[in-house]
């Protein structure tokens, strides 16, 4: 549904909302399509299910929107869920018709859990192993694989910040850690070409950390690529400031930025060479 085509997944067993759906599911086999029409006493909560459903296929919180509370509260509440459809119904329940396909069965052990599916635990630990998949992906050049990965990486962190209240020592810590996998995700976009995604990102990070040498570099690089050559010259001189060492790789980069400028404006002579000098030939007239 919405941007996202991926079919819906449901683990049996694990108290969704929508309880309805685990009894009618067990009833089919793979491949089949079938309808169930259920009564209003079992649909009171598929408004909030749907909420949950139409944020994730737009790659927002399953949660975002919804109080804190249990479902039957929401439901008795006059809180709106964003989408006048879904206010209607959760005003007013009534019978609803689903029409479901069930595309195929999972044996226990086997399901791999997405990201908004985990629980808080299961993402900090999802993290460091998804970090170093990302890290071999990269060593083997498969740089697109690898960049989905560290952006995974970054989803999880950045869905249990925003838990937290900025500036908090458990929002920091966390912030910390999205700093490396930013980091390698911006080197990522770097050799895919997408310059203007890595001076993004890069200034984000050094918006709140002022010191970060990977996000100046990285950024510099970026703004080399695009010809912002005062960019990339001023975040190539805090590259030195903040580390002296990296004069040699530092020159290398500017020497290479001043040829591709040089063939540039070679280039844009050859091009409009000539513009000016066509019919240089005088026409004369005759009178006889």
């Amino acid at each position: 549904m919405g941007g996202n085509c991926k079919p819906m997944e449901l683990i049996l067993g694990k108290k969704f909302k929508l309880v309805v759906w685990e009894r009618v599911i067990v009833t089919m086999r793979p491949g089949e399509i079938a309808e169930f029409t259920c009564d209003s006493k079992h649909t009171s909560l598929y408004p909030l299910v749907s909420q949950s459903l139409r944020n994730i296929s737009v790659g927002k919180d399953p949660l975002e929107g919804q109080r804190h509370c249990c479902g039957i509260a929401q439901i008795h509440s006059h809180h709106s869920l964003g989408h006048k459809d879904l206010d209607q119904l959760q005003a007013n329940p009534q019978p609803l018709v689903f029409s479901i396909e069930l595309l195929k069965v999972l044996p226990p052990g086997t399901y791999e859990l997405d990201i908004w599916a985990m629980t808080d635990e299961q993402k900090l630990q999802f993290v460091p192993q998804i970090h170093e998949e990302g890290n071999q992906l990269f060593k083997e050049g498969k740089i697109k694989e690898a960049s989905e990965k560290y952006y995974n990486g970054i989803a999880c962190l950045k869905n249990l910040q925003m838990k937290e209240h900025p500036g908090e020592e458990s929002w920091i810590k966390l912030d910390h850690m999205v700093t490396p996998l930013l980091l390698n995700y911006c080197q990522c976009m770097l050799q895919m070409g997408q310059y203007y995604d890595v001076i993004e990102h890069c200034s984000a990070l050094i918006f709140k950390y002022e010191d970060n040498l990977k996000a100046y570099y990285k950024r510099a690089k970026a703004h080399a690529a695009v010809w912002n050559e005062k960019e990339a010259r001023a975040d190539f001189a805090k590259v030195l400031e903040l580390d002296p060492t990296l004069r040699s790789s530092v020159t290398k980069e500017l020497h290479a930025m001043e040829e591709r400028i040089r063939k540039k404006e070679q280039e844009e002579k050859g091009r409009y060479k000539g513009i000016f000098n066509f019919g240089s030939t005088t026409a004369t007239a005759t009178t006889g």
